[in-house]
């Protein structure tokens, strides 16, 4: 069974700083592309950043960059983003993916999203 289960998610001041985790099971997760995304009230949901399988190369949508690390641990499972300096704009829905294509096949899991508010 597929898990992908995000925590680290709540209330933060502007300029504050939140660590979101999402511990994944029932996959090899060394196959996969990790990404976090967010979805805003009245947003089409958005990439944040994505994680290569081995963890050598990541991108990061322009507002987030200098301010947003992704991280993986693969002998966790578990993938990481690091946000500082946070923005009221950055208050929505964060979610887990995985990502995997292979021979014209693609595999996609989704967690159940971790709430992240900025607000004074």
């Amino acid at each position: 069974q597929v898990q992908l289960v995000e925590s680290g998610g709540g209330l933060v001041q502007p300029g504050g700083s939140l660590r979101l985790s999402c511990a994944a099971s029932g996959f090899t997760f060394t196959d996969y592309v990790m990404s976090w995304y967010r979805q805003a009230p009245g947003k089409e949901r958005e990439l944040v950043a994505a994680i290569t399988s081995t963890g050598g190369s990541t991108t990061y949508t322009d507002s987030v960059k200098g301010r947003f690390t992704i991280s993986r641990d693969n002998a966790k499972s578990t993938v990481y983003l690091q946000m500082n300096s946070l923005k009221p704009e950055d208050t929505a829905v964060y979610y887990c993916n995985s990502n995997r294509i292979r021979a014209g096949l693609r595999w996609v899991h989704w967690g159940q999203g971790t709430q992240v508010t900025v607000s004074s």
